[in-house]
């Protein structure tokens, strides 16, 4: 597991503005974010570690970074969850154990890695059950950008985790090499964080009235 160095911190009016807008909560969440990328560097790595930095900002928590090309030959060792090495282990429990969920994938073949899906393989069946989860992908073209919602909703559906609306996709064009440097993928990630948050504090703070907000339909 890693925490990568986002454009967001090299954005000190946005960082501050998220910041500012925190909102007080019981304790800090913890944002995981997974990388499907079986390369490193990677732009799908670039793009979730943005986002859940975002999400960190705002909502006063920490984020962690999950690079799976990492894991490869863990996650390749045997059939069963008992079979992989204990940083995949460890891995798998960041997940599940985390407050909110990013997760992304470059797309391959029209859908996301085999590494991806090998991952979430081993996840408990209901260790996901309601629990918030941003769908990212990245592709060479916005001829990509429906893998979010046909591929890596549906996987997500049979976990019946609390997937946001809002997906986010980012194509060749967004990057500057491995920096992200799209204004206006910068403002759907912001989109994001403002329409998530009040799902977060359901689910952290049950006496949080705000969730009531999550739905309104133009914020997308």
């Amino acid at each position: 597991m890693t925490v990568l160095p986002t454009s967001l911190s090299r954005d000190p009016a946005r960082l501050a503005a998220l910041a500012t807008a925190a909102t007080p909560l019981p304790r800090p969440p913890h944002i995981v974010a997974v990388s499907g990328s079986p390369t490193r560097p990677s732009r799908t790595s670039v793009l979730v570690s943005e986002v859940a930095g975002a999400f960190a900002s705002r909502l006063g928590g920490t984020s962690t970074v999950i690079e799976l090309s990492g894991l490869l030959g863990e996650l390749g060792a045997g059939p069963y969850r008992d079979d992989l090495g204990p940083a995949a282990q460890d891995a798998l429990a960041t997940v599940e154990a985390a407050d909110l969920l990013v997760v992304g994938s470059p797309a391959y073949r029209a859908t996301y890695t085999g590494l991806f899906k090998l991952f979430f393989d081993h996840i408990g069946q209901y260790a996901l059950v309601d629990k918030p989860v941003v769908l990212t992908a990245t592709g060479g073209s916005d001829r990509h950008a429906l893998l979010v919602e046909h591929q890596m909703r549906p996987l997500f559906g049979f976990f019946q985790a609390l997937t946001v609306p809002l997906g986010i996709f980012a194509n060749q064009g967004d990057f500057d090499g491995y920096e992200l440097r799209s204004d206006q993928l910068r403002g759907r990630i912001d989109a994001s964080v403002a329409r998530t948050v009040p799902v977060v504090l359901a689910q952290l703070d049950p006496t949080a009235t705000a969730v009531q907000d999550f739905a309104r339909p133009d914020a997308f």
